[in-house]
């Protein structure tokens, strides 16, 4: 028997590193695609998407290529990847002669924006605050008006993070503090609860998606669980053997920011089993001693 084939966009990102290996080990092949002209295909142009997704066939299709840092510089950029990228990828999708059973796209929980709600489920209504929210939700809207083309899934991953993930990212920054045994950090807001998930957690998620048979949901993936900035600190601490100084700069502080900001995986739970949510601590210490090359 044939294997079946899983097309993943952003293959050679941070958690299409993970996913790419998860979908090997579920017997996949995995054609690699990316939203920009890194690869052979670029997104961004319908008729070279065309044709990969036609060579690729695919059986299933996660789609997680993205302008994906917030403080990206480029504002056109966001929304040329993010929602017409997208766009080029299902118009493809569409013209397969056999579509995927499975198509998960990767929105982001930062379409929420900052609402006074301690624990956001897929009720409360998004309010984006910056242009690659803002972007993703765009993306959201056009994809809904294909869900009764496609086997859509979308999700709205909440915080997660790993080895190899970039040191822009608040804990890999503070990872590599501690690991270079700096004295001194400089922070924003101490006193915030973020929801924090492992990158492997993220990526069972999308496996069990992909095998259920859900379609036309919006889904947050999740830990439903609130960890303090200063508990992370405190963590490493002890992890490192020393305690570092943590110095407020005003320059990281957000004006207005919530104090804690925690998803509901209620949904997710409910369409798909899941094991609990692996201890944050166990990640840090995965990351804090990961080999240089990871992190």
């Amino acid at each position: 028997m044939d294997k079946k084939t899983a097309l993943l966009t952003g293959a050679g990102g941070f958690t299409g590193r993970y996913m790419s290996a998860a979908l090997r080990r579920r017997g996949y092949e995995v054609a690699g695609l990316e939203s920009s002209g890194s690869s052979p295909c670029d997104l961004t142009n319908a008729k070279e998407t065309v044709s990969a997704v036609q060579a690729a066939k695919p059986d299933v299709v996660v789609h997680l290529a993205a302008v994906s840092f917030v403080g990206h510089g480029n504002a056109e950029e966001f929304y040329r990847v993010n929602v017409f990228g997208t766009l080029n990828l299902l118009e493809a999708l569409a013209r397969l002669d056999t579509p995927p059973s499975r198509v998960l796209i990767a929105s982001s929980a930062n379409v929420y924006g900052t609402p006074p709600i301690e624990v956001l489920d897929e009720t409360v209504c998004p309010h984006p605050v910056n242009h690659y929210a803002n972007s993703k939700l765009a993306m959201e809207h056009i994809v809904r008006t294909w869900f009764d083309r496609l086997p859509i899934v979308i999700t709205r991953p909440f915080n997660y993070t790993g080895p190899g993930q970039t040191d822009h990212f608040l804990i890999p920054k503070i990872i590599r503090h501690f690991r270079r045994r700096a004295p001194v950090i400089e922070l924003g807001n101490l006193h915030v609860s973020r929801d924090f998930s492992d990158v492997e957690d993220i990526v069972a998620a999308y496996i069990a998606l992909l095998d259920s048979d859900v379609r036309s949901e919006i889904v947050n993936l999740c830990s439903g669980r609130g960890i303090a900035l200063l508990d992370v600190i405190h963590t490493m601490n002890q992890l490192a053997g020393y305690e570092i100084e943590v110095r407020v700069n005003p320059d990281f502080v957000r004006a207005n920011e919530v104090t804690r900001l925690v998803g509901s995986n209620a949904k997710l739970r409910s369409l798909v089993h899941l094991p609990e949510p692996r201890p944050f601590s166990e990640t840090l210490r995965r990351m804090y001693e990961a080999p240089a090359y990871l992190a």
